[in-house]
């Protein structure tokens, strides 16, 4: 047996390699296209970028011609780096460098000189490229913006990084790859697919045709166009209300997900971030701690979400049948609710039931209600497990799946939270009540706010949010078109959508009315806390808003959150009965409302906490005259206390 093994092992081994080179040399050539690197150039067709346009059909994103210097260190021979250097702009010592630079990648491969030419700086070049052997130009396309705004919401292109080129063979030095945005989200449809050509070179290196008549040649496919959710004019109008002023606007079309305004303030036109500029400007918006224009804050920032979150605090005592509509808590003002522990309510005070605890934004009711939710079950950890598994059911605490690159969980606490907390044990409701008013360890990201108000207006049933409406010749993601019912039943929610329709008639809104639509909203303050110097301090509150209209058949769901804006009728509340009106009527009557915001600024309410007033050069400007200090508004006695 083992005289019959061996040679059999032998014979297969000499079987298995004779086939495998049999089919290298033969069937398969890219090994000898390989080899014949020297003397073959390949060059890329690159296709133009797909146009971006918004839901109206309106273009947002086009392309222009631009031109890279690429190198073949190798192939340089005899040049006049001085005369090289002074033509295109340079120092020796950029020149060096960057020729250095190029080696370490690969000494016969090409890599970008100088990316992002202009027309005048390529034809310059282009008369004396002759004389610089080792340098040819590569023609691509950049970015040609129609507008200024929505740079949060597109993105931008950048050159591939060597870790880009390890993952995915398609990219080589140079090539261009979408970054944050759709431009990132959709990056493989955009970008389409480059031509390949390989060119025969002789011995002298002279270009002698296409190799093996054009074989291994390919066609280049272009990228293809996508129409987005965006309104382009609300997303512009939000922009403008938002300057001089941080935060975050999300608006979505409750009936199918679509997101119909993306805002993050401070923003920046997206134009800066192309041609030879582009990696200055980047750096500096980069380097911005403070103002932080890179940052999305309506997909990133979580904040407490404050009174809003009443609304998710009675639709759960609803549904967990520890409440009905009248059930009545009495309001002294707030509630104690365990010893020495007093919370303090705004209200007028009094017997508060369901529609008017909403309305009038009684901390005193909520913290009742979600007591009693909580007290339910004999254990609190029970519980509270019960009450996040509700929250989750409306995209709270959970990725929530939409089409964009970024975006964070939120916080819906369970009983691993506070087992955290207290790890020995002990807690009960009365120490987790402040979560009832959407405080305590409850965060919300502005989209996940949206969304909340999307399934309200819904009555229990929302669609992931997307940024996407239609791709050239594809079907979007069907996950888009998927409904999410929430785990609160559809009956319980008239009543709240009634409460919130009376915050515009009878509380913390009524000076915010739009004269013709129906709105239904949810003011909100939410305490503002920030480590300075190793201390945890209090800042100034935001302030907050959610709503949708009209009342029935809503057509728009919005959150606004105005970083340190004071209280939500202050800021928020005024610019989302602007971007409702907006979007609605195509007009604006509260014209008294759109000049307070326009012409309102919140950095001297920022230069408090880091002593700087100067506003970065890059970032959007307003429009109008603008007033250094908060605007001194008219003001009822709940809407300057309301929670």
């Amino acid at each position: 047996m083992r005289k019959v093994l061996l040679p059999t092992i032998i014979i297969i081994g000499t079987l298995l390699l004779v086939v495998r080179l049999f089919y290298l040399q033969i069937v398969n050539d890219t090994f000898k296209l390989k080899s014949d690197n020297n003397a073959i150039k390949i060059q890329y067709d690159y296709p133009e970028r797909g146009y971006i346009y918004d839901r109206n059909g309106v273009l947002l994103v086009a392309n222009q011609p631009s031109y890279d210097i690429m190198v073949i260190p190798k192939d340089m021979k005899n040049i006049d780096t001085l005369e090289f250097c002074h033509l295109l702009n340079i120092t020796k010592e950029d020149f060096i460098k960057i020729i250095a630079k190029a080696k370490v990648y690969s000494p016969r491969l090409p890599s970008v000189f100088l990316p992002q030419l202009n027309k005048l700086e390529f034809a310059a070049f282009q008369e004396k490229i002759r004389k610089f052997e080792g340098f040819y130009i590569q023609k691509r396309s950049l970015r040609d913006y129609q507008v200024q705004f929505g740079a949060n919401v597109f993105g931008f292109i950048t050159q591939v990084n060597e870790k880009t080129i390890e993952k995915n063979p398609y990219y080589n030095s140079g090539d261009l790859l979408g970054k944050q945005g759709v431009e990132e989200s959709y990056e493989t449809i955009l970008r389409g697919v480059k031509g390949v050509k390989y060119i025969q070179k002789d011995k002298y290196n002279r270009e002698i045709g296409s190799y093996k008549e054009g074989k291994y040649d390919t066609i280049a496919v272009q990228g293809k166009d996508i129409h987005l959710t965006i309104d382009a004019e609300l997303q512009k109008y939000g922009e403008e209300l938002m300057v001089n002023k941080r935060g975050g606007i999300v608006a979505i079309e409750p009936q199918t997900g679509e997101i119909l305004a993306l805002v993050t303030a401070p923003s920046y036109d997206p134009a800066i971030l192309v041609g030879r500029q582009r990696s200055r400007n980047y750096t500096k918006l980069y380097r911005d701690s403070i103002a932080k224009p890179l940052y999305d804050r309506g997909l990133l920032a979580e904040y407490p979400p404050g009174s809003p979150f009443k609304i998710l605090t009675g639709l759960i005592a609803l549904q967990e049948q520890v409440i009905d509509e009248q059930t009545t808590v009495y309001c002294r003002h707030g509630f104690s609710y365990a010893r020495g522990r007093f919370m303090k309510c705004h209200c007028h005070g009094g017997a508060q039931q369901l529609h008017r605890g909403i309305y009038e934004s009684c901390n005193a009711y909520f913290g009742t209600v979600y007591m009693k939710t909580i007290n339910k079950y004999v254990r609190p950890a029970d519980g509270v497990d019960v009450w996040s598994r509700h929250l989750k059911s409306f995209g709270l605490g959970e990725f929530m799946g939409y089409d964009l690159p970024t975006g964070r969980r939120g916080k819906a606490p369970t009983s691993k939270t506070y087992k955290r907390i207290y790890p020995n044990g002990g807690w009960r409701s009365t120490a987790i009540v402040s979560n009832a008013i959407g405080q305590g360890e409850v965060l919300m990201t502005p989209i996940q706010l949206a969304n909340m108000m999307a399934a309200v207006s819904n009555h229990g049933f929302y669609y992931t949010p997307h940024i996407i409406k239609t791709i050239k010749g594809e079907v979007i993601d069907k996950k888009f078109r998927t409904k999410h019912v929430t785990t609160v039943d559809r009956k319980y929610f008239q009543p709240v959508i009634d409460g919130l329709f009376d915050v515009y008639n009878l509380g913390t809104a009524h000076a915010l009315q739009v004269e013709g639509i129906e709105i239904c909203g949810k003011t909100g303050t939410a305490e503002n806390f920030a480590k300075i110097n190793g201390k945890r301090v209090k800042l100034q509150d935001h302030s907050i808003f959610v709503a949708f209209a009209p009342r029935n058949n809503p057509k728009i769901a919005i959150a606004v959150l105005v970083e340190n804006g004071y209280w939500g009728a202050r800021w928020a509340g005024p610019i989302t009965s602007l971007m409702i009106e907006k979007y609605l009527k195509k007009k604006i009557t509260r014209t008294d409302l759109e000049k307070r915001m326009l012409e309102g600024s919140l950095q001297g309410e920022y230069a408090k906490y880091t002593g700087k007033k100067v506003v970065d050069s890059l970032l959007l400007k307003p429009k109008v005259a603008t007033t250094t200090e908060p605007v001194k508004d008219a003001k009822t006695p709940e809407e300057a206390t309301e929670n």
